[in-house]
Order: structure tokens, then sequence, then C-alpha cells
């Protein structure tokens, strides 16, 4: 009976404790345990939200950089698409001046098909004309040019002569004529013989300065000094060191080659706005070359007849818009019509026909844009041409 009683004493439920009978620190760990998991599931929804933006961070940037590189591919392939449109019309235009040729041999005048400017027009505008049926895809291109006389310009090759291989002597006839020119466009007169002596040194860095010729230094009225080069140390006509050595420090005396008007700048004295003033009047060409009457300017006219002021080579250039010349005499005559009776003429340095041209064009197809200059040489026998020097102008 005490066993019993004990037990039921024990197990009753009168006798088991109640949240009231707890100890006081299990009530009050109660509440900080909620806040600690309120506190976790706020952790766990930021740590969810950094991840979630540093994934979309590192997704647009992935993007980005694609979408940079589909447009850097696109802007390529529009490029080269304007080029290949610029070549066509390279060639047409050099087929224009193939067929001027043949229709008035020897004879380059303005008034020639080739002396039309194009204005800006679609491509397909051409297109449709000629009866192609993929006109419409030259909707977004457009074209526009002009062909210029490249020898209606005064060529500043001709401030050196080449009597001889290997032989380079300055000219002081056509540096008298550029020091007219440059006189009539107020530009220091002295460039001329600055520029003849750089002309000079940076055609002794050509191909030529391989050839040698025996020959002295002299020096009389009316002529210069004559510049002879050497070969090697073969002694024959080519070098068996046709490279630069190391020990070679002649960098100061060995000037680029002049290839354009532009590089005027790099000798002393001439400023961006010198050589854009006698841009317009002055050419750098492959070799020596005639002027042509038919479409030089006055400034130049007046500078390459001896006592020919600018007003007479105005009246000149004024009555040559009614009637083109056909010969050097023609252009003799009509020289002693504007007065210059008693003056004697070089005619090798004048003529009435052309093998230089520059060729101006521009295409632009969609975004891409391609400004190009070419020079083409033309032969005087067989009218064909041939693309010398390309410039894409920036």
């Amino acid at each position: 009976m005490k066993f019993s009683c004990f037990s039921a004493r024990w197990s009753s439920p009168a006798s088991l404790p109640g949240p009231a009978s707890l100890p006081i620190r299990a009530r009050a760990e109660q509440p900080r345990r909620h806040a600690s998991r309120v506190r976790q599931r706020g952790a766990a929804i930021i740590s969810a939200l950094l991840v979630v933006a540093l994934s979309a961070i590192l997704v647009s940037g992935m993007l980005w950089r694609q979408q940079v590189q589909i447009r850097r591919i696109e802007n390529q392939r529009l490029l080269l698409q304007a080029q290949w449109v610029a070549r066509g019309a390279l060639d047409w235009t050099r087929l224009i001046l193939r067929s001027e040729g043949d229709t008035s041999a020897g004879i380059t005048y303005l008034g020639g098909l080739w002396g039309v400017p194009i204005a800006k027009t679609r491509l397909s505008d051409f297109l449709g004309q000629i009866g192609e049926v993929r006109a419409e895809q030259g909707a977004a291109t457009y074209l526009s040019g002009s062909i210029e006389d490249a020898q209606a310009k005064f060529n500043l090759r001709n401030l050196v002569s080449s009597p001889a291989p290997g032989v380079l002597q300055l000219n002081t006839d056509q540096i008298g004529a550029y020091q007219r020119l440059l006189v009539s466009l107020g530009v220091n007169s002295q460039l001329a013989k600055t520029t003849a002596v750089q002309v000079r040194a940076s055609l002794s860095q050509s191909a030529t300065r391989f050839q040698s010729v025996t020959s002295t230094n002299t020096s009389t009225s009316g002529t210069t000094a004559t510049q002879t080069i050497q070969g090697g140390a073969t002694g024959g006509s080519f070098t068996d060191k046709p490279g630069i050595e190391d020990s070679d420090d002649n960098g100061a005396a060995a000037p680029l080659q002049m290839i354009s008007v532009d590089s005027l700048l790099d000798i002393p004295g001439y400023t961006p706005e010198t050589v854009a003033r006698l841009r317009p009047f002055v050419t750098v060409l492959p070799t020596v070359s005639a002027v042509n009457m038919n479409t030089a300017s006055a400034e130049v006219i007046a500078a390459i007849v001896p006592g020919m002021n600018l007003s007479a080579a105005q009246g000149f250039v004024a009555s040559r818009q009614t009637i083109f010349f056909h010969n050097v005499s023609d252009v003799q005559l009509a020289l002693r019509g504007a007065g210059m009776q008693s003056v004697s003429f070089d005619t090798s340095q004048f003529d009435v026909n052309s093998s230089y041209f520059l060729i101006h064009g521009r295409v632009q197809h969609e975004r891409a844009e391609v400004d190009r200059t070419t020079l083409v040489y033309r032969d005087a026998m067989t009218h064909t041409t041939r693309i010398v020097r390309v410039q894409d102008q920036p």
C-alpha cells in the first residue's frame, strides 16, 4: 500500500510542473530564440537579394560586352561594304577617264565629262538607271565626289631635275616660278629654295640613290650645283648594302620622301595655315610634269610664265572659257594676245593634256563613311589608267 500511494502521488497530473513552475532563465530565453529566428530569416532574404543583384550585374556586364562586340562587328561590316562601294566608284571614274582619253585624245579641258562633279546621290539611283534589280539595296548608301586635274597645279617635283640617272640638281627656273607663286599668295618666297633642297634630299633616299654617275659639282650662272648620288662599296650601279646599318647615324639627313602637300609641314617655315593656302595651287607628283594650260588657275599660270602678272593671267583664263587649246601653239598665241609678245616661253613646261588626276570620293553607307583621295595615272598613248596612291581622309 505504501508503494502504491507513492506511485499515485507522483503520477497524478496535479503533481506535474506547469509553466509557472519553470525556471526564470528558461522563460527568458524563449523571446530571444524567437527574435533570433526572425533575424536569421531577414539575413537570408538580404543574402538572397545580394546574390540576385550581383548576378544581375554580372549578367548585364556580359550582355553589354557582347552588345559592344556585336556593334563592333557590325561597324566593321558596314565599313567594309562602304570600302567596296568606294572601289566600285573608283573603277567607274577610271572608266570615265579612259573614255575621255579615247574621245578627245591629246586634250584635257574643263568642259569634259570628267570635270562634272557628282553631288550627294543615293546609290540606288545609279543602279536604277542601269536596270539593276537590286537597286533598292542601295537606298541607304550615298555617293559624292569629283575628279581634279593634278597637272593644273604647280608640281613641287619640278623643283629638282634628273639630267642623268643618279644625278639630282635644283631647277632654278622652277624655283623662280615657285617663288612667284609664293609671293602672289602672300607667303615667304625664301621657302622656295628651302623646299627645293628638301625635295632633293628626300629623292636622294629613293631607289635612285643606288645608281652612280661620274660627274663633278659645278656651279654656273643659271644652274646650281649638281649632287651626285654614288653607289655602294662595289663601285657598280647597285650597292651590296641597300639597307641602313646600325652604325649609320644620318637620320637627320634622311628625310621622308614627299608624297603629298602635307609633307611641307616637315620643312621649317611652313605652318598649317600656309599649307592650307598653298593646297589649291600646289601638288606633289611622282615624276616631273608640265602644267596643263587648259585647266591651270590664274595664280599658277602667272607663276610659270615669266613677266606675267596676275591680272593678265586672269584675262587669259577668262578667254579660255570660250575655247580650249588644242596644242601648245594655241597656248603661245593666247599668251601673246595677253601681252606676252617679248617673253620667250619654255614649251616643255606647258601642255594641253594631263596624265595625273586626283579622284575625290565620299561614300556614306548607313553609319559608315569613307572619304578617299586617289591619285590616278592615265597613259597618254593607250589611255589605260593605274592607281598611284590612295589616301583616306580622317
